[in-house]
C-alpha cells in the first residue's frame, strides 16, 4: 500500500501541467499555445507513443484529459495507451531479464503504438469522422466544479487537479485492495501460459487500471506461468489510470467505450505478433 500512495501522489504534478495547459489554452494567452499544439496534431502517435513508453502511468493520464479537452486526436490517444508499460520495465529490471529483451519489448510497444496511431486517425479521416471541439469549459459543467467562477490560471487547474485526482484514489484504491486480497494466486488460475486463450485473458486483465496488475504481470512471465505473448497482450493494453481519467473527463460515453474496445483489439492483436518476436 506504502508503493501504491507514492504512484499515486506521483500523478499529481502530470494532472496539475496537463489542466494548467487546458486552462493556458483556454485564456487569450493561450492562443499562440493552441496553434503550436494543433500543428503537431499530425505527428501526434509519434510523440504519443514515445512519450508513453516513460515507465510512468501519468503520462497516460494527461493524455486522456488533452483528448478531452480535443487537444490530442483519437490515434494520439490510442498510441499513449498502446506503448504505456506502467510498472513492467522496472519489475523486469529487477528482475535482472536481460537488458536486450527489454530493449526489444520497448521498441515492439513503439512500433506498434505508432502504426496503431496512425491508422486510427487515418480509418477516421476516411469515414469522415469530425468530433466536436471540447474546450475547458465543458469539462467544467460535465464535473459541475465551479471553478470558471474564479478568475487565473492556477486555481481552475488546482481544482480540476484535485477532482480527477481523487477519483482516481477512489478507483484505483478499490483495485488495490482487491489484488491485495486475492494476490497473483487468482491470476495463475486463468491459464495465462495457454497458446491463444492466454492472450485473450490477459488483454482484458491489462485494461484494469492498475499497476499491480502489471506487476503481477511480470513476475508470472519471470516464474513460467504467463508467456511471453500474453505478457505483450496484457501490457499493450494496460494503459495505467488513463482509462479512468478518460471515463471520468470524456462525457460521450459510447466513444469511450469504443476506444476501449479499440485498444483491447489491437491489445490482444499485437499480443499474438509480439509473442512470436520475443
Amino acid at each position: 500500500m506504502i508503493e501504491f500512495a507514492k504512484e499515486t501522489l506521483a500523478l499529481f504534478p502530470f494532472l496539475f501541467v496537463t489542466y494548467l495547459v487546458l486552462e493556458a489554452m483556454e485564456n487569450r494567452a493561450g492562443g499562440a499555445l493552441a496553434k503550436s499544439l494543433e500543428r503537431t496534431r499530425s505527428v501526434g502517435p509519434i510523440a504519443g507513443a514515445i512519450a508513453g513508453a516513460i515507465p510512468q502511468c501519468g503520462v497516460s493520464a494527461a493524455a486522456a484529459s488533452f483528448y478531452a479537452g480535443g487537444v490530442v486526436s483519437v490515434g494520439t490517444l490510442v498510441a499513449v495507451f498502446l506503448s504505456t508499460s506502467d510498472e513492467l520495465i522496472p519489475v523486469l529490471i529487477s528482475r535482472q531479464v536481460p537488458a536486450a529483451l527489454m530493449v526489444k519489448i520497448v521498441a515492439l510497444k513503439v512500433a506498434a503504438a505508432v502504426i496503431a496511431g496512425f491508422s486510427v486517425d487515418a480509418v477516421l479521416r476516411f469515414v469522415r469522422h469530425v468530433r466536436r471541439p471540447v474546450e475547458v469549459h465543458d469539462l467544467c459543467a460535465h464535473s459541475r466544479c465551479g471553478c470558471r467562477e474564479r478568475n487565473g490560471l492556477l486555481v481552475p487547474a488546482l481544482i480540476h487537479t484535485v477532482e480527477i485526482f481523487f477519483f482516481i484514489v477512489l478507483v484505483s484504491g478499490s483495485i488495490e485492495l482487491a489484488m491485495h486480497l486475492f494476490g497473483e494466486e487468482c491470476l495463475q488460475a486463468l491459464r495465462l501460459n495457454a497458446p491463444g486463450f492466454g492472450e485473450l485473458v490477459a488483454g482484458l486483465l491489462g485494461l484494469i487500471p492498475n499497476c499491480a496488475v502489471s506487476v503481477a504481470g511480470a513476475e508470472l512471465y519471470c516464474q513460467g506461468a504467463m508467456s511471453s505473448g500474453a505478457l505483450m497482450a496484457s501490457s499493450f493494453t494496460g494503459a495505467g489510470v488513463g482509462l479512468i481519467v478518460l471515463f471520468r473527463t470524456n462525457r460521450d460515453m459510447r466513444e469511450n467505450m469504443l476506444i476501449l474496445c479499440v485498444v483491447y483489439g489491437l491489445g490482444v492483436a499485437f499480443g499474438y505478433l509480439a509473442g512470436f518476436l520475443l
